[in-house]
């Protein structure tokens, strides 16, 4: 009996504001334990929480990023629990009346995974485990959180893959959020079913939480399906148990019985009034917020004439689609200057977050000097990509390292010397073309572009070099 699989993702993104949710703490990582705590966000009594608008406005940017309805009234409700990394031993939430609801994701497939609410919340403390003890650091208390909540809607783990990596790229975009998951600013839960083929009732579900990385989901995933198959084709039932993914067996393991939302014993928060946007509030907010990657993308390849796999590059960050953008608007070759993005700048940095954060030395006008250069014919494509390496080292402009004499095109005249000279000193490469060798034409042609100082066109000088082998 063949068994599909069901999922649903979780995800929590703490919002990068400067404070916490409803309080004047400072919401930053890294501060040493327990530094960054008030009686607020410690719930001492007689404490009144206050609403961060800047996280509020954050959390409608993602319900708009996602295609969500925005609530012109929204409500803080209290979700109670007891755990060592919760002080008030409850969390202000949100739940049936959530600041955004009922949107969508779209995969590359066309598949929309649907969104059924965006909630926002505030952050617990974080437990550290150190050999045989535990310590608890209160910093995170409080910090915002938006909650995104999917339906069932994935049926592969490379669908829910996808979504978190779709999913992290927009909110980095839209500036609501580093998501570092490594730091914990990106983390989430996955419901996981299994149902026999054939069969229109989801199975039994079962909650694996708190995961921050792609990889360790997709095997968590992975294992819970095969744990639950294997249940269902052995007769059995599988129970609904709330989860952790343990890396050094790669299986997950029971923490305790699944609750509902009964467990918690929500109620509406009583010390915050409800919050309330106007139409014009929101429409504010979609006025300033950028074009989304997945306009960009389409932008860049129906109108500027960027190959897919660039523009899905350049699009992917918001900082170089920024840089991209001031450039292209300056030069007739934008395809030529995408690629160089790609090829030469981009090859500086070693990690994503480097690529995100684009620091680089030139300034996008510098940039288009360069492209222009080339595009006037003044220095070939190869000088354009080496004197960029300097330029990025330096931060100067192109001019500082390109001489008159290099940006002086070369003739006609000049070149046709240049390749008679590089056939006749080169009489074996001549014979290998000659006798089927086509790369042996590669080396003729390198033999040019040293000779000319790299001014030569190399598609030009390719067809000069065929026309005089062929006379």
């Amino acid at each position: 009996m063949s068994f599909l699989l069901t999922a649903g993702l979780e995800t929590h993104i703490e919002l990068g504001t400067e404070s916490k949710l409803f309080c004047s703490c400072s919401a930053s990582f890294g501060a040493k334990p327990n530094t960054l705590c008030c009686p607020v966000c410690m719930g001492h009594p007689g404490t009144l929480p206050s609403v961060n608008r800047q996280a509020v406005c954050y959390a409608v940017m993602a319900g708009l990023a996602l295609n969500c309805k925005i609530s012109s009234v929204s409500r803080m409700v209290r979700k109670n629990y007891f755990y060592p990394d919760l002080p008030k031993a409850y969390q202000i939430s949100q739940l049936s009346e959530p600041l955004c609801y009922d949107g969508y994701l779209e995969l590359a497939s066309g598949k929309r995974i649907r969104i059924n609410r965006i909630q926002l919340e505030e952050d617990a403390g974080k437990l550290i485990h150190k050999e045989n003890e535990i310590y608890v650091d209160y910093n995170r208390c409080g910090v915002p959180l938006i909650e995104i909540v999917s339906e069932p809607d994935f049926e592969s783990i490379a669908q829910a893959r996808e979504y978190i990596e779709k999913l992290r790229i927009i909110m980095r975009y839209i500036g609501i959020s580093d998501c570092r998951m490594q730091e914990g600013s990106m983390r989430f839960d996955v419901n996981v079913s299994v149902r026999a083929e054939g069969e229109e009732k989801l199975g039994t579900r079962t909650e694996i939480k708190n995961m921050n990385s792609v990889s360790n989901m997709a095997k968590a995933m992975e294992y819970e399906y095969s744990r639950q198959c294997k249940i269902l084709q052995e007769g059995g039932r599988v129970e609904q148990l709330t989860l952790r993914f343990d890396e050094a067996t790669a299986a997950t393991i029971p923490m305790r019985s699944k609750e509902d939302a009964h467990d918690y014993k929500f109620f509406s928060e009583p010390d915050l009034p409800p919050i309330v946007l106007s139409d014009e509030e929101i429409e504010e907010i979609s006025r300033n917020m950028p074009m989304l990657p997945d306009k960009k993308f389409r932008s860049y390849v129906d109108n500027f004439g960027i190959s897919k796999a660039d523009a899905d590059q350049l699009s992917k960050y918001r900082r170089v689609s920024e840089f991209f953008d001031k450039v292209k608007e300056g030069v007739q070759s934008p395809s030529f200057a995408a690629s160089l993005i790609i090829s030469r700048i981009f090859a500086i940095f070693e990690t994503e977050n480097e690529k995100e954060d684009f620091n680089i030395k030139i300034t996008p006008e510098q940039f288009c000097e360069l492209v222009k250069m080339t595009e006037r014919g003044g220095i070939s494509k190869n000088l354009a990509k080496t004197t960029l390496d300097k330029m990025l080292i330096s931060g100067k402009s192109a001019s500082a390292y390109i001489s008159e004499e290099d940006a002086k095109k070369l003739t006609e005249e000049e070149l046709n010397v240049l390749c008679k000279r590089t056939i006749e000193e080169n009489t074996s490469a001549v014979s290998d073309y000659k006798n089927g060798k086509e790369k042996a034409l590669m080396a003729l042609l390198g033999a040019v572009m040293r000779y000319s100082k790299g001014k030569a066109d190399p598609v030009f000088t390719t067809e000069k070099l065929k026309e005089i082998l062929r006379d």
